[in-house]
């Protein structure tokens, strides 16, 4: 006779549950214990540990994303002008960040700051004439910004080699070749970063729930939520195979597995969404010359008819006092929305709604399928030429390939087209404000302070105004607008360099002191 399964029915009720155990969820959840610390709250996910999907150190490249070296981040036109009002963006999001990470430093919330976050110049590199002069509008539009007053230009092959040596060494000196290099960018741990605030958060009170994957969410009249969890622990350690509990708010930061819940809770507001998986690898090593003389994250364009994600960049790393170099990404098809999900991912979230959204996108996006398959039948022979085309000198044979997470990128709805493939992070909740979550990938996690902000004024809105002060105290320039306050923007990255042990910012011209060092050009 077949086991009966034993389930629990609603005994838990919570103010606030959250969904994922990544960097957005606990963020949004350390945030909102802080400001109403009365407030019951309850995570659950559904790998025995936190932190292992995207936030995992070892599933993305650490690039703390503040526009300094992302160059899909800014948009050539077809006059020949550059604009990036996107890196300006990022930027100053990833500045709130900072500041909150440094107040919880200062509070104990977080550790010592190289157990998250180290001090690795971000650079920019071009090898072919038209993308020189692509690059330096590029740097001419950011440069007068107070964000990015520390941002060099040079096409010198010997100042790029001082920069980057193992980017030059063994390189053809006819080549055509410029950078941009800013001493204010950041390597993190997003793993650690998540690890401690949930550690914070149970210390706290605060309920952190593993091998727990929600199933169902069903909204009551009363407008509560009723969770269904199935329980993934061991069998001989289950007490329950199935519960379900109650909460008022539900969050949900489950990356991939995001939108299949959002669907799963009925809100309208995702109808045409889908997405679009996207599975990715590294080569590392751990080469003690290579490291040694690699210090930087080097992110080039690239190439012709690939996606934005696929930027090859070479990453110095740093986790858990480690040092690698990272070089990729090196894209593959995979049906799997996370690294830990299942091969039917993609079927999953089907529905009449999206299929056309969907299938519009597959349509025009033919040159985007064929570079991830060239990927996956990517010859060795092949691998070792673009990692050459980075790094002249370096031997294959010195890497590994790694496994990364997994990108789920969103599809959203379009009259125009049926459908378009978004690359980005965006916001959803329901139109009573009792759910929200993230859909999307990059820079989600380096920008989840203002994304959770974002979310506060949304669903919380008479608490919102409240709240404001008390933000204040931990971010001093909240609601300040760094990218046209170039005082508030030094004092801001200043400040944050001290506590976060990281290399100080040059001060702007005009800002506070005669003796100002404006940004340089090195030619």
């Amino acid at each position: 006779m077949a086991n009966k399964k034993r389930v629990q029915t609603v005994k838990e009720e919570y103010d606030v549950a959250l969904i994922g155990g990544g960097v957005l969820s606990a963020t949004f959840g350390l945030m909102l214990h802080l400001l109403e610390p009365e407030w019951s709250i309850v995570g659950f996910e559904r790998l025995p540990k936190v932190a292992k999907e995207s936030s995992n150190p070892w599933n993305n490249a650490g690039t703390g994303h503040s526009g300094l070296c992302e160059l899909n981040y800014s948009t050539e036109h077809e006059d020949g002008t550059v604009t990036s009002e996107k890196a300006l963006r990022v930027n100053e999001q990833f500045q709130i960040s900072r500041e909150m990470w440094s107040s919880f430093v200062e509070r104990g919330i977080l550790g010592d700051p190289e157990t998250f976050i180290t001090p690795t110049p971000h650079m920019s590199f071009v090898n072919n004439p038209w993308d020189v002069e692509f690059l330096r509008k590029r740097w001419e539009s950011l440069r007068d910004n107070p964000l990015f007053a520390n941002m060099e230009f040079s096409e010198d092959p010997e100042q790029l080699e001082k920069w980057a040596p193992m980017l030059m060494r063994g390189r053809d000196k006819n080549e055509s070749v410029a950078a941009t290099y800013d001493p204010t960018g950041t390597d993190v741990n997003f793993g650690s970063i998540t690890r401690q605030f949930f550690h914070y958060l149970e210390y706290h009170g605060v309920k952190v729930q593993t091998s727990q994957e929600v199933t169902n969410l069903k909204q009551n009249l009363d407008g509560t939520w009723e969770i269904t969890l199935k329980n993934r622990m061991p069998k001989k350690e289950r007490l329950v195979d199935e519960r379900v509990v109650k909460a008022k708010f539900i969050f949900v930061g489950a990356g991939g597995y995001a939108l299949k819940l959002l669907q799963n809770a009925g809100l309208k507001e995702v109808d045409g969404y889908g997405l679009f998986p996207v599975g990715g690898a590294f080569l590392s090593t751990t080469d003690p010359q290579f490291v040694a003389d690699h210090n930087v994250k080097i992110y080039g364009k690239p190439p012709v008819g690939a996606p934005p994600m696929s930027n090859p960049h070479l990453d110095a790393r740093r986790i858990n006092g480690a040092r690698s170099v990272l070089f990729g990404p090196y894209a593959s098809t995979n049906p799997k929305f996370l690294k830990w999900g299942s091969v039917t991912d993609l079927f999953s979230i089907l529905r009449p709604h999206n299929i056309v959204p969907m299938l519009s996108v597959a349509r025009d996006n033919l040159d985007l399928v064929a570079f991830l398959l060239s990927m996956i039948f990517m010859t060795p022979g092949k691998k070792n030429r673009t990692l050459k085309e980075f790094a002249p000198r370096a031997d294959l044979r010195d890497f590994r390939m790694i496994e990364a997470g997994q990108r789920a990128q969103i599809i959203k709805p379009s009259k125009e087209q049926g459908g378009t493939l978004e690359f980005g992070t965006e916001i959803i909740s329901s139109a009573d404000g009792t759910i929200a979550g993230v859909l999307g990938a990059s820079p989600g996690a380096s920008t989840a302070v203002p994304i959770m902000f974002d979310l506060f004024e949304r669903c919380f809105p008479d608490k919102f105004e409240d709240w404001k002060e008390r933000i204040k105290t931990v971010i001093p320039s909240f609601g300040t607008d760094l990218a046209q306050n170039p005082e508030a923007a030094y004092q801001s990255m200043a400040r944050t360099s001290k506590i976060l042990k990281l290399n100080e910012p040059v001060r702007p011209a005009g800002v506070g002191d005669t003796t100002a060092v404006p940004a340089t050009q090195a030619n």
